[in-house]
């Protein structure tokens, strides 16, 4: 029988797609629990369940079942039991609940109003720590009151700096602090409190007596927000205690396996966002110097490799029980792989655990460290679950969530390709060319740009990238200067500099593909979102190479974004740091607005109304410049989306968004072709 030709992936098939998250493995090993997501197509809202699978072999099952969202799962210490977040009884307020891994109904611990994050359990499994922010008294009573409900918020009171969150809006007056609660009783009760201050990130100490924490106690910590020291909470007092580190940003603490050091993630100074990632360790005891591990790699530890089926969580340092090793994220050349490090000695051995081509997320050791499970991912599928027998080093995948979706699309081809810059800096690239491609033919062709700008693009799926080419586009991509993965340098180029060596490396790209036989050089496409917004503008005021270009959710005025966006004045830091009636002249160089006169490009503006990162109003002057101009343009705007719609948006409205920039692009890179 003929093999059944395959078809090419559309814009629908978002519809499609069950992406996994979060999976854990049981502390003896033998199981894996994980959510699993998906849409409903009619109602256009998001559900997952957990989902169980064994790790010596066998086939996945679905562990929840029901139209909600049942997320993190944390098997307790005995692995008896499930902790999960589940918003199953009120679709507005996710509690966490407990169920037994044997089966049997899930029972609700905690009853309260507000938003719960990071919860761990006690060594002894006897209580869960969590964050809390409270929901405010005055939307609580709001709540109660139907008449009040009816006639809305009559006003805002805005006390604070950073007041507002994208995907959040604007946030409540209460802040984030750490609460415990009973296993055996729901009890729960606050282990910090105070109006200004907000902790995260806690992680118990081996004999469960203290929880590790990060918190920022300046006097106003919205105007000083690298100031993020460690503390530790002693559980039986409440005392807090300071643990002496270098001033700068920190995240994830977690104790050794003795409970005598504590390894985190930061970098040291204020307002240098350019300064790699790097891991860390520091006396519990706080009596002696905080360690850099990995000063001497030029490594970024971070998980950020973008992607638009779902991101990758940063998980906390994973020390070994004999608290010889630590094991770690590094996200480095298009990569996010598991790397481990030597705590003692002069020179501490780095070796890689994970390296295979794409991306790890969640992962974690059984009790005995002879399995590791993780989450894989790569350019051609969105990611399965894994389990690794550590003495062999032989990985195995546990699911096969798309096989269905992905057999039956040819997803094109890609090529990898590093090539030099304009200053003889290494650059990485990939070209995707569409299915069916023939190398005699000339195509058209669309230069996507990543955001951030400090990430990076890589091995990893990119559901738009494969829809552009499924429309007979040849998409291609790169890592330009400013993002990571490739070294601090590579990252401090455009440092008070947007617009300069990302440009040029942008250019040098193009350079490279337009070369090829097979590229059109008359009908080549640019496109970008957020940062990668900004580098469309910054192009079209620079160049007229381009036959079309879409801008989406872009940033094009600093001066007039300074203070609307929730970033807020910090991005005073990208500038020279300084604001703008100090120095104006750092705002306009480097704002695409400033150049938009030249510009002739066809320009299709995507926008998103609620959108905190990159206010609206960045859209639309470049929108209003062009209309002014007689350059060809048009507006798209989603209401009621934040500036994450393509990640993780209505699906409807990110179908919309992709029709909408394929439909320009037709209209301008595929008219005399036709």
């Amino acid at each position: 029988m003929a093999e059944r030709k395959k078809g090419r992936i559309t814009a629908e098939d978002l519809y499609r797609f069950k992406l996994i998250s979060d999976p854990q493995i049981s502390p003896d090993g033998d199981l894996a629990v994980f959510a699993l997501h998906r849409v409903d197509r009619k109602t256009e809202k998001k559900y997952s369940n957990l989902w169980l699978v064994p790790t010596r072999g066998g086939r996945s099952q679905p562990f929840t079942q029901g139209d909600q969202s049942d997320l993190r799962p944390r098997f307790s210490p005995d692995g008896s039991r499930i902790a999960f977040l589940s918003n199953r009884l009120n679709e507005k307020q996710p509690q966490i609940f407990l169920i037994p891994v044997e089966g049997g109904e899930a029972r609700q611990l905690t009853d309260l109003a507000g938003t719960i994050e990071g919860f761990e359990w006690s060594p002894d499994g006897k209580r869960l720590v969590f964050q809390l922010r409270k929901k405010d008294v005055q939307e609580i009573e709001r709540e109660k009151d139907e008449q009040k409900k009816k006639l809305g918020l009559v006003s805002r009171h805005i006390t604070r700096v950073f007041y507002k969150f994208d995907g959040v809006g604007f946030l409540p007056k209460e802040r984030w602090h750490l609460w415990t609660v009973e296993v055996s009783s729901g009890k729960a009760r606050a282990l910090t409190s105070g109006e200004v201050h907000d902790e995260w990130s806690p992680s118990w100490s081996p004999d469960g007596k203290e929880i590790v924490f990060c918190s920022n106690r300046a006097s106003d910590p919205d105007l000083d927000p690298d100031a993020i020291d460690l503390f530790a909470v002693t559980l039986k007092s409440g005392t807090v205690r300071k643990i002496p580190t270098p001033v700068g940003p920190k995240e994830s603490p977690s104790f050794s396996s003795d409970g005598r050091s504590i390894a985190y993630y930061g970098h040291e100074g204020k307002g240098l966002g350019w300064k790699q990632t790097r891991l860390w360790i520091v006396p519990a005891a706080g009596d002696r110097d905080a360690v850099c591990l990995t000063k001497d790699f030029d490594l970024n530890v971070s998980p950020w490799t973008i992607a638009d089926v779902g991101g990758l969580p940063q998980v906390p340092p994973a020390w070994s029980h004999d608290g010889k090793r630590i094991t770690f994220q590094v996200a480095h050349h298009g990569n996010t792989t598991l790397k481990s490090i030597t705590v003692d000695g002069d020179r501490p051995e780095l070796v890689d655990v994970i390296a295979e081509t794409g991306v790890v997320g969640a992962f974690g050791f059984d009790r005995s460290e002879e399995r590791l499970l993780y989450f894989h991912a790569n350019l051609r599928d969105p990611g399965h679950v894994f389990v690794r027998d550590m003495a062999s080093g032989q990985s195995r995948v546990l699911t096969d969530v798309n096989k269905e979706a992905l057999g039956s699309i040819d997803l094109g081809e890609v090529e990898e390709i590093w090539f030099k810059g304009p200053a003889g800096n290494d650059l990485q690239g990939w070209i995707l060319t569409p299915p069916g491609f023939d190398p005699t033919k000339k195509y058209p062709s669309i230069l996507e740009i990543h955001g951030g700008p400090r990430t990076q693009y890589g091995n990893f799926f990119m559901h738009e990238f494969y829809y552009l080419a499924a429309q007979g586009y040849v998409v291609y991509f790169s890592n330009p200067r400013g993002g990571q993965g490739y070294g601090e340098e590579h990252t401090k180029a455009i440092w008070n500099a947007w617009g300069t060596a990302d440009y040029e490396d942008l250019m040098a790209w193009a350079d490279l593909v337009e070369k090829r036989p097979y590229i059109d050089r008359e009908r080549m496409g640019v496109t970008g979102g957020s940062y990668g917004g900004y580098m469309t503008n910054w192009i079209i005021g620079h160049t007229h190479r381009f036959r079309a270009a879409v801008t989406q959710r872009c940033v094009s005025n600093f001066i007039s974004m300074y203070g609307s966006s929730d970033m807020n004045w910090t991005f005073q830091e990208e500038l020279g740091d300084k604001p703008p009636w100090e120095a104006l002249e750092d705002y306009w160089r480097q704002s695409p607005i400033a150049y938009i006169g030249n510009a002739k490009t066809p320009t299709l503006v995507l926008h998103n109304e609620q959108d905190q990162r990159c206010s609206i109003e960045q859209g639309e002057q470049i929108f209003v410049a062009l209309k002014r101009l007689g350059v060809p343009t048009e507006m798209v705007r989603f209401p009621d989306e934040p500036h994450g719609l393509s990640r993780s948006g209505r699906t409807d409205r990110r179908i919309a968004r992709l029709k909408a920039i394929s439909n320009w692009f037709d209209r301008y890179l595929k008219a005399e072709a036709l």
